[in-house]
């Protein structure tokens, strides 16, 4: 049964769910220790958390925070990103992925955005716009992914 509720009805200042879950995301990429990029994820399955991942580093290695950065070509090699590591916490606890949803503060990287259609990621939705590529757009295009900016408040998004 699907119940539902009339605006009028509705507190005026409750958050949208995708409200909701992006400023979880954000919170979320606080923990990052890589300041390069704090970058947050939320897995979510029928408006349940799943998971959660932020970019930080390999368990039991130095964190950039405390040791710096290892760059290579540019990149922080250092780090494992938000999104792969929400996805790595479901297959260690067991938790299916299929037909999640995805929350993340940034648009997802190429090799992010291959590693959610591959788990079978159904939506993702994030804040801000960071080196979208092309190919990746185009393959969550041809995966049927749904894909949406979502708008939050500048006191929401930026710490």
């Amino acid at each position: 049964m699907t119940y539902t509720i009339e605006p009028s009805k509705r507190a005026k200042n409750r958050e949208t769910w995708d409200e909701y879950f992006m400023k979880l995301a954000i919170n979320v990429a606080e923990r990052s220790t890589c300041e390069r990029a704090t970058v947050g994820s939320v897995l979510v399955r029928d408006k349940r958390i799943i998971a959660t991942g932020y970019n930080g580093s390999v368990v039991g290695e130095p964190h950039c925070d405390d040791a710096g950065h290892l760059m290579d070509h540019g990149h922080c090699i250092r780090t494992v990103h938000s999104e792969l590591n929400a996805i790595l916490q479901c297959a260690a606890n067991g938790i299916r992925t299929k037909g999640a949803a995805l929350f993340v503060t940034h648009f997802p990287c190429l090799n992010c955005t291959k590693a959610l259609i591959q788990a079978g990621i159904v939506s993702i939705s994030y804040c801000h716009d960071y080196h979208n590529d092309p190919y990746a757009v185009e393959l969550m295009k041809t995966h049927h992914i749904a894909v949406h900016k979502v708008a939050i408040a500048p006191n929401k998004a930026d710490h």
